[in-house]
């Protein structure tokens, strides 16, 4: 599945990330016993009138063991409910992201917290079973 691509601020134009939280999206993983296994990255702004107002990228090849997540997100995500998450123990946490230098929009910062998890994380991390 192709991601369409965001438009590019123009050039010189200043980004504003201080309405911008990143949190990445765990489930459990079997192998380890805790929820550290990144499914996805959330990004949500919460500036009047953005748009995008939230972005999920998934993590390739995760659709089953990212069903709890694909439930929660099927409508919009209030500051509110991630908060919520953020305390809650169990099968699905959330972890806070720290907005990546160099972010052109909100979806170019999920995609490189994504770019960093695929590169440095999940190849750390022992196989689920049944792969």
């Amino acid at each position: 599945m192709t991601t369409p691509l965001s438009p590019t601020p123009s050039a010189g134009a200043p980004v504003d990330h201080s309405t911008w939280t990143i949190r990445v999206l765990t489930v459990w993983h079997p192998a380890i016993g805790l929820a550290i296994d990144p499914v996805a990255v959330l990004a949500i702004d919460t500036a009047a009138g953005a748009d995008p107002a939230q972005v999920v990228v998934w993590v390739p090849e995760t659709h089953k063991a990212a069903a709890p997540w694909r439930e929660r997100l099927a409508g919009r995500v209030s500051l509110e409910q991630v908060a919520v998450w953020d305390r809650e123990d169990g099968v699905c946490q959330v972890a806070e992201a720290a907005v990546p230098e160099g972010s052109l929009d909100l979806r170019h910062a999920a995609e490189l917290v994504l770019d960093e998890l695929l590169a440095e994380v999940i190849p750390s991390l022992p196989p689920r079973p049944g792969e």
